[in-house]
């Protein structure tokens, strides 16, 4: 499928902010499952090629300025070639090792119920253990907008049996390492079928043996289709989210986004939020 994505992300300052400093993982990669056909970055107009590539295989990029102004616009677009690989992550530059994804963070970190959820998952092999785990996720957790907020851990959701997209991937990902299987957090772009889900994606990998990494959607019920679009990785929605910064000077700001993703000969689904965003920072 080919997919074509407009991401835009606006910073309103008031008063205008000093200086600004913006760490960009807007480049989504070319692997098995994923070709990139066509892609820019740019802020306030100005391309920003990407600066490096992570152990990962994430590639990003540093935009900093002075004296900014009353704005930041930050718009990612393009055009990707996808195929369904039923989830299975293949190809990627990556040099860490699957076991850095072991790694507790404090969105992920673990507590008696999450224990409780990992100890009851049972499955022939570790790919049925996970699909059994995702699948239960998805029961525990309701989708529900505007329950929960960028710094709700997985314990926190587990508990209030209700959040979004985030929730799933950090109490899936915190259960999963408790099982023994690397995981991590991932964030891109999804052509929905319907108009519940907020403007980026956000789902869990985790590392399965003689597999390699495999994606699980619980927001969804499903591995990642030829509908995905991949941006980046890490341990948690901090560390993988696309824009992450600082600004110098008093102002307040406030953040809208939108991404508009459509098949290339096809309609465009629109999808839109103003205020926060929960899978950016």
């Amino acid at each position: 499928m080919r997919l074509t994505v407009r991401h835009a992300t606006t910073y309103t300052y008031d008063p205008p902010a000093d200086r600004c400093a913006l760490r960009l993982r807007l480049y989504p990669p070319s692997f098995d499952g994923q070709r990139v056909k066509d892609w820019t970055v740019s802020v306030n107009g100005q391309g920003v090629p990407p600066l490096l590539s992570t152990a990962t295989g994430d590639r990003e990029a540093i935009w900093t300025r002075a004296e900014v102004g009353p704005e930041v616009v930050v718009v990612a677009e393009g055009e990707v070639e996808t195929t369904d690989t039923a989830g299975v992550v293949r190809g990627l530059r990556e040099t860490s090792r699957p076991q850095v994804f072991l790694r507790p963070t404090h969105l992920t970190e673990a507590d008696k119920k999450i224990d409780e959820l990992a100890a009851g998952i049972t499955g022939k092999s570790p790919l049925d253990r996970l699909h059994a785990l995702f699948n239960t996720v998805a029961d525990l957790i309701e989708y529900k907008p505007g329950t929960t907020t960028q710094l709700t851990t997985a314990a926190q959701a587990l508990k209030a049996g209700k959040g979004v997209c985030q929730d799933h991937a950090h109490v899936f990902i915190s259960a999963a390492r408790k099982l023994g299987a690397p995981a991590r957090y991932v964030v891109g772009y999804l052509l929905a079928e319907d108009t519940k889900l907020t403007e980026t994606h956000a789902w869990a990998e985790a590392f399965v043996p003689e597999i390699g990494w495999v994606g699980f959607d619980a927001a969804n019920r499903l591995c990642p289709t030829d509908r995905y679009v991949r941006l980046g990785c890490g341990l948690d929605a901090a560390d993988a989210a696309p824009i992450r910064g600082n600004v110098s000077g008093s102002s307040q700001e406030r953040l809208s986004a939108s991404v508009d993703i459509a098949q290339a000969t096809g309609q465009s689904q629109s999808q839109n939020q103003d205020g926060q965003n929960q899978t950016q920072q």
